[in-house]
């Protein structure tokens, strides 16, 4: 049977029309449609989706919406038009430079993840008080001392950073990363910084998430 032919948005918004938290089931909704795409699904309900990606369908045509107007009653939306959106919506046409600073076990294991780059980021430098001790772990990504981030980020033009220092040195740190351009930092250290309001920062705390977790463990 013939696909019919998917609805046009009638706008692209900006990323700065989009609130934060649709900007993160976004997310989740192109890793969903990814799965559909490869299981050769043209079309997709809201139920289904809603159900794949753990929201309710009321959620998924709000989230779609901020895209602009799209999907046919009757027939869902259109896989491949729909991960296309998100993915220009959310700047995946192309990849983004990240750094990461803190080369120690965290940060060595992040920059052994494979998962980046299928996401549209690309990790290409980690900086380091020790670079020496870092290279030794034998990382494909290229090490430099952390006396060089300013230069480095300058230079090529980087906006995303991984953030993988001890506590006692993160909120210095990231202030560097704000004075020479970051604008996003994913914070793996356990604090909470203090960045300008036009700085995105997302805390990721692995003791506090099992805290949580844990709870439920009886």
């Amino acid at each position: 049977m013939q696909t019919p032919p998917p609805d046009l948005p009638a706008h692209a918004p900006g990323k700065a029309d989009l609130p934060k938290k649709a900007i993160y089931r976004l997310s989740i909704y192109h890793r969903c449609l990814e799965k559909l795409a490869v299981n050769g699904v043209a079309t997709v309900s809201s139920s289904t989706l809603a159900r794949a990606a753990g929201v309710n369908a009321s959620q998924i045509r709000k989230d779609i919406a901020y895209l602009g107007q799209y999907g046919t009653r009757g027939l869902g939306y259109p896989v491949g038009t729909l991960m296309g959106s998100i993915r220009d919506t959310l700047g995946r046409e192309r990849f983004q430079p990240v750094v990461l600073i803190g080369a120690g076990n965290l940060g060595s294991a992040l920059l052994r993840y494979q998962g980046f780059e299928k996401e549209g980021f690309q990790v290409v430098a980690a900086f380091d008080a020790d670079p020496e001790s870092a290279a030794r772990r034998r990382l494909s990504v290229p090490v430099h001392h952390e006396s060089q981030l300013e230069e480095f980020i300058v230079r090529e033009k980087v906006k995303l950073a991984i953030l993988c220092v001890p506590a006692g040195f993160a909120q210095a740190v990231a202030n560097r990363l704000v004075e020479a351009g970051v604008q996003a930092i994913l914070n793996f250290s356990p604090v909470v910084l203090e960045v300008p309001a036009d700085v995105t920062v997302n805390n990721v705390d692995l003791a506090l998430e099992l805290e949580h977790i844990g709870y439920f463990v009886r």
